[in-house]
C-alpha cells in the first residue's frame, strides 16, 4: 500500500547514506535542518512500516548500514541534549536573544524527540539492537538520564518572557522521556553483552530506578477528580471501567523489571543486597491480581520476589572484565568545555535570527516534511470523546483536534477546549496564510 507513505525504499537509503555527523556550534543551521527533515521522514515511514507489520525497509536499512548509523542517530541525539542543558539556558540570558518566533528553537528541540522516536520504532527487533553495538552504552545511559527526570519530574529552566514555549518545552520533554521508557525495555529484551548488562545493573542501578517510576506512575493524575492517562501522546479522561487497565508504559516497565531481574546473565550480576532487596519488596504491592491477568508473565515475577523475601542472595562473584564505557556524552562536553557562551553568542546572530522569508520557506517545507493525510492514517484507530474518555465519532468542526461520542459530551467540554480550540484555528489560519503568501 504506497499511498500511506511519504519515502520511496530508493530515497530512503540516499538519506541515510547522506547522514552526517555535526558539531554542538551547527545545531540548528539550515544544513543541519536539512538532515532533521530527512531524518524526520525516515521517522514518519518507520512507524507506517511498523504499523502496516509490513516491509519494514527503514528499520532493514538502518540495520545493513550497521554501526556506524545508528551511532550517528544516538550522537545527534545526545547532541541536542547537551545544547538544551549547556547552551539554550545561556542563549535565553543573552540581551540580543529576541526570536520573532520560537518557532525555530522549538524545531531544533523537537529533533531529540524526533530520533528516540525513531530509536523506539526500530529497538523494538533484535537486529537493530546488534547493529547499535558499543552506542548502546550511551543509549543506555541517555535512558537512565530520562527515567531520573520523570522520577523526579523537572521542570525546564526558562526566563519568564517565554512561558508558554516553558509548557510545549516541558510537554516535549515528558513525552520524549516516556519513549525512553520503551527504548530501555527493547535493550532489556536484547541485550547480551556483558558492558551493557553491567552498565544497567551495577552503575545506574535500573531496577531500583524502575521500582520508583511504579511508584510514582507519572504517567496517571487526578484531576478534578477524575483518573487521567497519558495514552498516544496526549491525556486522556479514563472511564471508571478502564481504571485499573494496565497502559502500554504500564507494560514496558514491568516488562524491562522482569528481564533485568529474570534474565540469566543479569541475575548473575546484580547485588541483592539490603537496599536492593527491600526496594524490589515493594512491587509485591502493586502486583495485584488485576494486573497479573493482563500480563501473566509476572506471576514469575511474583514468585521470584516470594522467595527473595526469605532468602539473603549471596553477592555477585568479583570478575574482572574489561568493560567498554559510553563516550559521546563526555566526548560533546570535553570538546566545548568552556564555549558554551561562545556558542550561543555565535548561534544568537547566525541561527536564531531567521528572515520571514527564511520562516516561511521552513514552515513550508516542514507542511511537505508532515503529509497530513498520511499522518492521519497514523492515529490510532478509535478516537477517544474529550469529555468522557469513550470512543468517539464526531469532531469539534471549529479546530478538528478534538473528538466527542454525544454532543453532551461537546457543550459540557466547551469551556474548558474554548482556548485551546481558537488557539489552534488561529494557527491553522496562519499557516494557511503563510502558505498562500508564499505560493
Amino acid at each position: 500500500d504506497m499511498d500511506s507513505s511519504v519515502l520511496l525504499p530508493a530515497e530512503a537509503e540516499a538519506f541515510v547514506q547522506s547522514l552526517g555527523t555535526f558539531s554542538l556550534k551547527e545545531v540548528g543551521s539550515t544544513r543541519w535542518f536539512r538532515q532533521h527533515e530527512n531524518i524526520e521522514k525516515l521517522n514518519i515511514q518507520a512507524i507506517l512500516n511498523a504499523a502496516a507489520v509490513h516491509n519494514e525497509f527503514i528499520k532493514e536499512l538502518l540495520v545493513s548500514y550497521g554501526k556506524v548509523t545508528i551511532t550517528l542517530l544516538v550522537h545527534e541525539m545526545i547532541l541536542v541534549e547537551v545544547w538544551k542543558q549547556k547552551v539554550f539556558p545561556v542563549l535565553c540570558q543573552l540581551q540580543d536573544f529576541n526570536p520573532k518566533s520560537t518557532f525555530h528553537l522549538y524545531m531544533v528541540i523537537h529533533h531529540e524527540a524526533t530520533i528516540i522516536n525513531l530509536l523506539e520504532t526500530i529497538m523494538f527487533h533484535e537486529d537493530s539492537c546488534e547493529a547499535a553495538d558499543d552506542s548502546l552504552l550511551d543509549l543506555v545511559d541517555y535512558c537512565h538520564r530520562k527515567l531520573t527526570l520523570l522520577v523526579k519530574r523537572a521542570r525546564f529552566m526558562v526566563l519568564r518572557r517565554f512561558d508558554s514555549f516553558k509548557k510545549s518545552l516541558a510537554a516535549l520533554e515528558f513525552e520524549i522521556s516516556l519513549k525512553a521508557v520503551s527504548v530501555l525495555r527493547y535493550i532489556t529484551d536484547h541485550a547480551n553483552n556483558i558492558s551493557v548488562i553491567s552498565r544497567m545493573l551495577c552503575t545506574h542501578n535500573l531496577p531500583c530506578v524502575l521500582v520508583q517510576l511504579i511508584d510514582r506512575c507519572p504517567w496517571s493524575r487526578y484531576r478534578e477528580g477524575e483518573v487521567e492517562k497519558y495514552i498516544n501522546s496526549k491525556w486522556q479522561k479514563i472511564p471508571a471501567e478502564d481504571h485499573f487497565k494496565m497502559t502500554k508504559l504500564d507494560g514496558q516497565v514491568w516488562i524491562a523489571l522482569f528481564n533485568l531481574l529474570l534474565k540469566e546473565d543479569c541475575q548473575r550480576k546484580y547485588d541483592f543486597n539490603n537496599f536492593n532487596k527491600n526496594q524490589l519488596l515493594k512491587l509485591r504491592g502493586f502486583l495485584t491480581e488485576v494486573l497479573v491477568d493482563q500480563l501473566p508473565n509476572l506471576v514469575e515475577l511474583q514468585r521470584f520476589l516470594a522467595h527473595l523475601a526469605v532468602t539473603d542472595p549471596a553477592p555477585p562473584k568479583k570478575e574482572l572484565v574489561l568493560e567498554q564505557i559510553p563516550e559521546i556524552w563526555n566526548h560533546i562536553v570535553s570538546d566545548n568545555s568552556g564555549k558554551w557562551k561562545a556558542v550561543a553568542k555565535y548561534q544568537v546572530k547566525e541561527t536564531f535570527n531567521p528572515s520571514e522569508n527564511d520562516l516561511r520557506l521552513h514552515a513550508q517545507r516542514l507542511a511537505q516534511t508532515y503529509n497530513l493525510d498520511v499522518m492521519e492514517s497514523l492515529l490510532p484507530d478509535k478516537p477517544k470523546c474529550g469529555s468522557c474518555g469513550r470512543e468517539a465519532a464526531k469532531r469539534c468542526s471549529r479546530c478538528q483536534g478534538e473528538w466527542y461520542c454525544q454532543r453532551e459530551c461537546q457543550v459540557k467540554h466547551w469551556p474548558k477546549h474554548k482556548k485551546a480550540c481558537q488557539l489552534m484555528a488561529e494557527a491553522t489560519e496562519k499557516i494557511q496564510r503563510d502558505l498562500n503568501i508564499s505560493s
